[in-house]
């Protein structure tokens, strides 16, 4: 393991099976996470419309995605003082708490319940999108994106058929004496307490940890030197090979600063354009994707009928599902060989796609369906490309506060469009929501396409 994941240094032969065995859990944890998560995701938005309104609809979507983001802030502060496994089990936690909270809230109809569990119920999402980190802790530089994008693709199994699941698990629930469309939420919430119990039985050695033993193993006599010299001395350029990293001589620690918070990641982000590119790119993508994906279950509710509304839900929340994952370990692929900003460019065009093809489709499923599907694909560009690009482009002491920092950014975002989202649904409609979202993409398509510094990572071979 090299001193800082940047560094594009072959990764020593005792960490390879470390990796083999951490890759392998976060696969099968991810698929019972995104269970949890989608499951929940399917029928949110129509439970809150049928407790509190249409209009209100949105703002329960949008305390999940609050939720999340808040929750990055501790999480990560966990992690970094004790490793990837406590902060991923308090994560999945707090969202099967929140699971049960909603299932309490629709059992009593009682709106600020039902805000405080969505809130709560952010903890799943805060877990699975901590797992991608994990995955590039113990990573070779050269195979990062790929590894990054496996557990993102590892969502897919259970994602794509929980929404297929939540009329079997209403149907079920309802036979035991819970609300209609509670039923989801309780799955939802022993999924991922059954997620977060593997990963505390079976996530050792803590990839992070070992990350940071082998970094002060291979670190120059001067490794006390704090975080934010480190990230002043490294190159604003963002370095070289794929990094923002500190030269191979830099100094570093192996534990970080107790103050490397959230103020802290964003002065070394603020001095990488890379970086910053990173950050705008995962925000701006879910900004997009949680806009016009939150009021498809509502949009679908305006032309069908109760009894087939669940079902079309499921069909067209799986396929943009899958497309938000199942094509991941290719856009990894991509990532690795045309590079971080080439991704970033072409899952914009995407998203551009999808708004046109989602917006004008009026209360034809079909369309609709292929709209998602290419929401899902714009996402997963972003997304991949963009969280492996901030990964590199930081140095290893404070790497996890920025990434906790990108995704309260990308929650924060989401939470907004999700906001906005179902109030421009009652007064515009369905069309003009998905115009906003595209003209959302135009500020990181100008950060995109700015002239980077020769050597720049995403411009690396």
């Amino acid at each position: 393991m090299a001193t800082d994941l940047t560094a594009p240094r072959t990764v020593r032969p005792d960490v390879a099976p470390i990796q083999r065995r951490t890759l392998r859990l976060l696969f099968t944890t991810q698929i019972i996470g995104g269970v949890g998560v989608t499951i929940g995701i399917a029928v949110g938005a129509l439970l809150a419309a049928r407790i509190a309104g249409t209009a209100v609809a949105g703002l329960a979507q949008s305390a999940g995605v609050v939720g999340a983001a808040l929750l990055a802030i501790p999480v990560t502060r966990i992690m970094a003082r004790h490793g990837r496994r406590p902060g991923l089990v308090v994560a999945y936690a707090v969202g099967a708490v929140g699971g049960v909270l909603v299932v309490l809230a629709a059992a009593t109809r009682w709106v600020p319940l039902l805000f405080l569990g969505m809130l709560l119920f952010g903890g799943g999402t805060a877990a699975n999108l901590q797992a991608r980190y994990t995955a590039v802790d113990l990573a070779e530089p050269a195979r990062r994106g790929r590894q990054l994008s496996l557990i993102v693709w590892a969502t897919t199994i259970g994602a794509v058929a929980a929404p297929n699941f939540a009329a079997l698990a209403d149907r079920v629930t309802t036979g035991w004496g819970l609300p209609p469309l509670a039923g989801p939420f309780a799955f939802s919430a022993v999924a991922f307490v059954l997620a977060g119990g593997v990963l505390l039985g079976l996530l050792r050695p803590d990839p992070l940890l070992t990350a940071r033993r082998l970094a002060a193993a291979d670190a120059p006599p001067a490794a006390d030197v704090p975080a934010t010299v480190v990230a002043a001395e490294a190159p604003a350029d963002g370095g070289p090979a794929g990094g923002g990293a500190a030269p191979a001589t830099a100094p570093v620690r192996a534990r970080p600063s107790r103050r490397a918070g959230m103020r802290t990641a964003w002065s070394v982000v603020r001095g990488r354009p890379a970086a910053r590119l990173g950050i705008a790119a995962v925000a701006v993508g879910h900004l997009v994707m949680v806009a016009v994906m939150s009021m498809t279950p509502v949009r679908l509710g305006e032309s069908h009928a109760d009894a087939d509304v669940l079902r079309l839900v499921g069909i067209v929340l799986s396929l943009h599902i899958a497309g938000m994952y199942a094509f991941s370990p290719l856009v990894g692929w991509l990532t690795d060989r045309l590079g971080r900003r080439a991704v970033i460019l072409g899952g914009v065009g995407l998203l551009l796609a999808a708004c046109a093809v989602a917006g004008t489709a009026g209360h034809h499923t079909p369309r609709l369906s292929v709209g998602l599907v290419l929401l899902g694909l714009g996402w997963s560009g972003t997304m991949v490309a963009g969280s492996t690009l901030l990964s590199e482009s930081v140095p290893a002491d404070v790497r996890p506060s920025v990434q906790g920092l990108s995704d309260l950014t990308m929650g924060l975002a989401g939470a907004g469009a999700a906001m906005v989202s179902g109030f421009v649904m009652q007064m515009a409609g369905y069309p003009v929501l998905a115009l906003l979202a595209a003209v959302a993409t135009v500020p990181l398509v100008a950060l995109a396409l700015r002239p980077v510094p020769t050597g720049a990572p995403d411009e690396e071979g």
